[in-house]
């Protein structure tokens, strides 16, 4: 029981190691996109111009700071912007919902419980180890983001949309404006034919 509780221990010091060692953290996004061209696509160099909803009119220099890491996601995959040559309109829309998950245990003296424990977990993003002792009060939880980000691109020839892609992403990660690059160049993955269906794509940015 000892030898247990000591490599348990032993597993736990190297995670809390590693983490603070750890220089990237990886945005996953689940990237769904589609296209229809109806001709050629788009070639390097293609002009294209920004397109607002009121809302997005509305929400100024928000809106201003999410194009313009859009402007350079789409400058990665050969789109420049030009207003006056535009060939397309490009609408990009993100939000963060923050869902507040309260204190996630409590103790007969409003801590974790009567002795000191380890905790291992593991999910669908990845497993954790940790510790937990008696102090006193409740210990929230820190609040979770769920961002959506969306691109839709119509030819401004036809009024037609021709390109459409919709990242989504959840995590701890507060600094959304550190995340949202990540979720553009996830959601530009592969345009401006990316592959059909649903995809878990990684990107890694420093912490």
């Amino acid at each position: 029981m000892k030898r247990t509780l000591a490599l348990v221990f032993a597993l736990a010091a190297a995670a809390f190691f590693m983490a603070g060692c750890s220089s990237v953290r990886v945005v996953d996004s689940d990237v769904t996109a589609f296209y229809n061209w109806g001709g050629p696509p788009p070639a390097p160099g293609t002009p294209y111009r920004f397109e607002r909803l009121p809302s997005q009119q509305a929400a100024g220099s928000t809106q201003d700071a999410v194009e313009g890491l859009a402007r350079n996601a789409l400058a990665k995959v050969g789109m420049e912007l030009n207003t006056p040559a535009a060939r397309y309109s490009v609408q990009v829309a993100a939000s963060t919902q923050i869902v507040d998950r309260g204190p996630y245990a409590y103790g007969p003296y409003g801590g974790f419980g009567y002795g000191s424990g380890v905790f291992v977990g593991g999910g669908n993003r990845g497993a954790s180890i940790g510790l937990s002792f008696p102090i006193g009060g409740a210990i929230a939880e820190p609040p979770y983001f769920k961002r959506e980000l969306s691109i839709v691109m119509r030819d401004l020839r036809s009024n037609q949309v021709v390109f459409e892609t919709r990242a989504l992403h959840d995590g701890v990660w507060g600094d959304t404006l550190a995340v949202l690059p990540a979720m553009l160049d996830s959601a530009l993955r592969g345009f401006p034919q990316p592959p059909a269906g649903t995809r878990r794509i990684n990107v890694e940015i420093p912490r």
